[in-house]
């Protein structure tokens, strides 16, 4: 099974890029992307169970981010929330990590750890990748 992703960004051009590395560098699956809070949101509440991963931004073209994290407060155990931004100041990582994230990246200088915790979990969700 792959690991199926919910992308939440309203950069085109970052959503693209990274649905395409996370494809092709870890094997996994965007199933779905939201570019505003409300979509995230209604996205899912439609959606429980078809994720195992969401890479949440906090800045969106409408709404926040970590509200977006808050509404998956009753998510299965299985399933991660992570927070993929510019803006990583320790403040703002307790405040995603108080509100539920799992983990908090920076865009610009933590891509290699956000990269190896997605091989991480396509490895505990469906086992040995090989990497």
């Amino acid at each position: 099974m792959r690991l199926r992703i919910f992308l939440v960004e309203d950069s085109p051009v970052i959503r693209d890029a990274l649905s395409e590395s996370l494809e092709e560098l870890v094997g996994a699956r965007v199933v779905s992307w939201a570019s505003t809070e409300a979509e995230a949101i209604q996205w899912l509440a439609a959606n429980p169970s078809d994720w195992d991963l969401a890479i949440v931004d906090l800045f969106l073209l409408q709404g926040s981010g970590l509200n977006v994290v808050k509404s998956c407060s009753s998510r299965a155990l299985r399933q991660k929330v992570i927070v993929l931004t510019n803006y990583a100041t320790e403040p703002i990582r307790q405040r995603c990590l108080a509100a539920g994230a799992d983990a908090v990246f920076d865009k610009a200088t933590e891509i290699d750890e956000f990269t190896t915790y997605a091989i991480d979990e396509v490895e505990r969700v469906a086992g040995e990748t090989g990497w």
